[in-house]
């Protein structure tokens, strides 16, 4: 045999046997699956629960499970009084339940609408936002006042109008970097 047909041969060895894998595979990937695959979003609080059979499936999703998370606390108190007009003594035994939703706010009991009402870490961070953006605006104001006023002053006929376009943006970029500085500290 010569080379030619020696290289013929592997070659088409290679082919068929490749075709065999082909073939194969294509046979195996049809089958269908018994059930249907869905992916679920996934959370903290989510859950499901899926039922699945030759005749059909049902699917019970919660997307906010537990929508009300559950705080106890108790207190025994026993304690002598005393003092100079009498004594006595105190048992006090006091128990606490409460209710919060996910972004930690009291359930008081009731419907709240989306959109009403913020948590006191909300109310907390606006504050702390607003004297954020305050002290951050009135130092920029004072750099562009020290260092971009005085270059922009000497042109002529608009320099007046120059400086005042410096010092309000010295102040808007105070502000903008005082409110990110102040998320960061006040974990906002």
């Amino acid at each position: 045999m010569t080379f030619f047909k020696w290289t013929a041969l592997g070659v088409g060895g290679v082919v068929a046997v490749a075709h065999i894998g082909v073939l194969g595979h294509i046979i195996t990937a049809t089958k269908v699956p018994e059930a249907p695959v869905i992916n679920f979003p996934r959370g903290d609080y989510s859950s499901y629960k899926v039922e699945a059979g030759k005749e059909g499936y049902s699917i019970e999703y919660r997307a906010n499970d537990p929508a009300i998370l559950e705080s106890q606390k108790s207190l025994s108190l026993d304690k002598e009084k005393k003092g100079l007009f009498g004594g006595g003594s105190e048992k006090r035994n006091e128990y606490r339940r409460d209710q919060f939703t996910m972004d930690g706010t009291r359930n008081i009991g009731g419907a709240v609408a989306d959109g009403e009402g913020k948590s006191a870490k909300d109310i907390e961070c606006i504050v702390a936002d607003a004297g954020a953006r305050s002290q951050g605006a009135m130092a920029g104001s004072s750099i562009a006042a020290g260092v971009g006023v005085p270059a922009v002053i000497g042109i002529p006929y608009v320099g007046w109008l120059a400086a005042g376009w410096v010092s309000l943006l010295g102040g808007r970029i105070g502000s903008a970097a005082g409110s990110t500085v102040g998320s960061m500290l006040n974990d906002c």
